[in-house]
């Protein structure tokens, strides 16, 4: 009798699978792991965690059917297991991470709080705050230590008397995302009389961003102002130092500080405290003009056997680590009977050792005061140019832009060009025909910026053209100013310039003029939108002061405009916003 063919064989368990293969969930919350094995239908497993069947309070507990509570109290980053029933050796794995809620406190700044979140295996923690739960508005995002920690985060951008939201989130190097549970702060009224009155009026669509205002000092207001671009302040900083004291200049750093420059009286620099100050209103370290020239005493470089009166005006932080900035300096050498004042660049490494200075007495002609001798050359700024390791130099009272060979710290100082009336290049119209009317150059500028990504050959720069001697060059040799008799009247224009090193050519691409005529400071730069900001120190009335958003043409439209009252306006400029590379 032929027998029955024997029964087919159990199906092959090839393996297992969990889904989520990765999750994120609050300290104490529950989420549940499925399995999936190839070769059983009824996908029957166990469950572990860091190899403990079942996990316990350490690790966090899984029952039966997948569910995995986080532990209480204490961030964890676990391995969930699924083993296969009917064979122990298939099995598939998954991750947990229990995240503790984060927490904030008060800073040094009323309208700033640090938030503190732990994540318990490596990623990149934000903030995002706004008025309600959708929340809107980013922080910086900052790594972990290695294997996870705590970071902690300045939460700044808060308008004064409004209540916030604000989360923590945690970006796992695996993918995951946890969104903290949902805080609120309540951000303090500011005492009254601290900060000037600030309006603002929109015609357009402007550059998005926050604006930050270096403001000259009234009575007991801040100077130190960053606003959104309603006017509404959103960070301020008082150093502490008295009245009279103002900031040259506010830059943000990349590590998320402000480097800023505090000086009073004169000649300029007097009294000087560079400081480097984060979000939270703390001051990381000082450099006073005593403790500038204690470093230079013991300084090596060439040329630092000086005495300066302090820092002013401009600092710029460079690529490799270095501060190059400006102080003044005095001489009562050059001119008999008289007290010169002039400026030297100083290198400072990152232990703010200086290592290498240009002195303007070295390299120009002291013979040449076209305004306000003895102040002699009144340096205002200083760009880099990156494509060259070299400085633009900004000398307002020589009414020049000069390229100093600075070489990334190996230059011998030389002047590679000057630009302005009376240097190195010939000024050409948008066609690229000669100009050879001298009073279409700048006149005691200020704050020049690159309008093109190269910065050196052939590049572009704008900058303020305050006009003050504008015309020194009709009653050469002998100084002159605007708006006197048998002079040009006093105003400001924004000239954009393209420049051709080699050819010794500046075309004026762009010439608006400014709103009106403001004798000192002001700054310009072309916006990422492509409209041009610019900054008019002081305005109508005298003692106010005004920045535009305008569009880039020699007829331009107001996009946007910013008012104080009270207070003159030494800068103003866009940020993205208050953390390095975070549009806002």
């Amino acid at each position: 009798m032929q027998q029955p063919p024997p029964p087919p064989p159990p199906p092959q368990i090839t393996g297992v699978s969990v889904a989520p293969q990765s999750v994120a969930i609050a300290a104490g919350a529950t989420t549940q792991f499925t399995a999936t094995v190839t070769g059983d239908a009824t996908n029957s497993v166990t469950w572990s965690v860091n190899g403990v069947a079942g996990g316990n309070s350490t690790t966090g507990t899984i029952d039966a059917n997948g569910n995995y509570t986080a532990p209480q109290g204490t961030g964890v980053a676990v391995t969930i297991t699924a083993t296969s029933t009917k064979d122990t050796t298939k099995s598939g794995n998954a991750s947990a991470k229990g995240v503790v809620p984060g927490t904030y406190a008060a800073t040094n700044n009323t309208q700033v709080v640090q938030y503190t979140v732990t994540a318990p295996a490596d990623a990149k923690v934000s903030v995002e705050f706004g008025l309600d739960t959708n929340y809107g508005t980013p922080t910086w995002q900052q790594a972990t230590p290695a294997g996870g920690g705590a970071v902690s985060l300045f939460v700044a951008g808060m308008k004064a008397n409004t209540t916030y939201h604000m989360r923590g989130v945690v970006a796992f190097n695996d993918g995951t995302i946890f969104n903290d549970a949902d805080h609120t702060f309540t951000v303090p009224s500011l005492p009254t009389g601290v900060l000037p009155t600030i309006t603002t009026t929109t015609a357009g669509t402007r550059q998005s961003g926050v604006e930050v205002l270096d403001l000259l000092s009234s009575g007991s207001k801040v100077d130190t102002v960053i606003t959104d671009l309603d006017g509404n302040p959103i960070w301020s900083y008082d150093p502490g130092l008295g009245s009279g004291v103002i900031p040259q200049p506010i830059k943000l750093l990349p590590n998320g500080d402000f480097l800023l420059n505090f000086a009073a009286g004169q000649p300029d620099g007097a009294n000087s405290q560079l400081q480097e100050v984060d979000l939270g209103g703390n001051l990381k370290w000082s450099l006073s003009a005593a403790q500038l020239n204690a470093a230079l005493s013991q300084a090596t470089c060439s040329g630092c056997n000086i005495n300066v009166v302090g820092t002013h005006h401009d600092a710029v932080l460079l690529p490799n680590g270095h501060i190059i900035v400006i102080a003044a300096l005095l001489n009562t050498t050059v001119v008999q009977n008289t007290t010169v004042t002039g400026d030297v660049i100083i290198d400072l490494d990152q232990n703010r050792t200086p290592v290498w200075v240009w002195n303007e007495f070295d390299h120009l002609d002291i013979n040449r005061r076209p305004l306000s001798f003895p102040d002699w050359t009144h340096t205002n700024a200083v760009i880099y140019s990156p494509d060259d390791g070299n400085l633009i130099v900004s000398i307002r009272n020589q009414n020049w832009l000069v390229k100093v060979n600075y070489a990334n710290g190996t230059g011998d100082g030389s002047i590679l060009w000057k630009l302005g009336f009376q240097g190195d290049f010939i000024l050409q119209d948008s066609q690229g025909v000669a100009d050879n009317d001298p009073t279409h150059w700048f006149f005691a500028q200020h704050g020049p910026s690159f309008t093109t990504s190269n910065t050196a050959g052939k590049f572009g720069l704008i900058l303020f053209d305050n006009g003050d001697d504008r015309g020194y060059p009709v009653t050469t040799p002998s100084p002159g100013s605007c708006g006197v008799t048998g002079q040009p009247a006093c105003f400001s224009t924004i000239p954009m310039l393209s420049i051709d090193e080699g050819g010794k050519t500046a075309t004026v691409t762009l010439h608006p003029s400014a709103q009106v005529y403001s004798f000192f400071g002001g700054n310009a730069e072309v916006l990422k939108n492509g409209h041009i900001e610019y900054c008019e120190s002081t305005t109508n009335p005298a003692t106010d002061g005004d920045i535009y958003e305008i569009t880039a043409d020699n007829n331009p439209s107001i996009i946007w405009n910013l008012h104080v009252t009270g207070q003159t306006v030494y800068r103003g400029f866009r940020l993205p916003s208050l953390y390095p590379g975070v549009q806002w």
